[in-house]
């Protein structure tokens, strides 16, 4: 995720909601069935749902002083697994590592540092956790053939107990390139939704995209091949004109509910927009 700019303005009222969606053929539709908000400073970098139905939210105001000294300024769309919140940490244009801090549902929080392996980018966009507890899958920024896959730390006994170094286990390789992935949730083990903020119009037909990644088996660690696919436009709604940006993906897998974020351009950019879907058969 890039960083963002923010502007002091007044509450935007937004444009009608859409009635629906496409779908990649011979997958499920998903239905737009809600539209809420979030302070952007707090919450527009990403989110995920409790075990309650509650919403977390991540934005800038978020990261704690201590962590800000250290140097990781940005954090990204955050996952919640068997009560353990993670977050995906970066730092400056310099850095040579990327962090993931985990805390525990005590409120007792473990930093787990990546040094960067040759090639990889140093964004740190968004970490979600696998069905079984144990694969910690993240991205990066930039056009992208990959996912990369961590053992997910405390969860996965092979991990350090309280902190420490974190080795890639492997990498999702993907059968097509995406572009800009701002975050990524499993809605199955063997299924992710990922919404990328990609505006160029060049890898797939629709600007800033939810995509589908579908796997041949679930992630184990070991190397896997994921098929991408364009499901539908994020939607771009503002009395604002200007350039919109992708953050967070999240599914409740309680209430079968997709939720996506959008930050708008200009002064409406205090408030980012959070819109919900539901599957739907017809």
């Amino acid at each position: 995720m890039r960083r963002h700019f923010l502007f002091l303005g007044c509450l935007l009222t937004a444009l009608t909601l859409g009635a629906g969606t496409a779908s990649a053929a011979g997958d499920p539709r998903w239905a737009e069935t809600g539209r809420a908000y979030t302070d952007t400073l707090g919450g527009g970098q990403g989110l995920a749902s409790r075990a309650d139905g509650s919403l977390l939210y991540r934005g800038l105001a978020s990261i704690p002083l201590d962590l800000r000294i250290k140097g990781w300024n940005h954090v990204g769309d955050p996952d919640i697994a068997r009560g353990h919140t993670f977050d995906a940490y970066q730092g400056p244009d310099t850095a040579t590592s990327k962090m993931f801090a985990v805390t525990t549902p005590a409120g007792k929080r473990y930093e787990y540092v990546h040094p960067l392996n040759p090639g990889e980018k140093l964004n740190n966009s968004f970490a979600t956790v696998s069905p079984d507890g144990q694969w910690l899958v993240a991205g990066e920024w930039g056009e992208q053939k990959r996912l990369q896959v961590f053992p997910a730390p405390l969860l996965n006994p092979a991990t350090p107990p309280t902190g420490g170094e974190l080795k890639e286990a492997w990498q999702i390789t993907l059968d097509k390139p995406v572009r800009d992935i701002q975050g990524c949730d499993f809605v199955t083990e063997t299924r992710l939704l990922c919404a990328s903020n990609d505006a160029s119009g060049a890898l797939f037909p629709e600007i800033r995209p939810l995509l589908q990644v579908d796997l041949p088996r679930k992630v184990d660690g070991g190397p896997i091949t994921g098929v991408v696919k364009n499901l539908l436009a994020l939607p771009q709604r503002s009395v604002c004109k200007g350039a919109f940006e992708t953050e967070g993906v999240d599914y409740d897998v309680t209430s079968g509910t997709l939720r996506a974020q959008m930050i708008p351009p200009g002064v409406c950019a205090v408030a980012t927009a959070v819109y919900s879907y539901r599957q739907v058969t017809d």
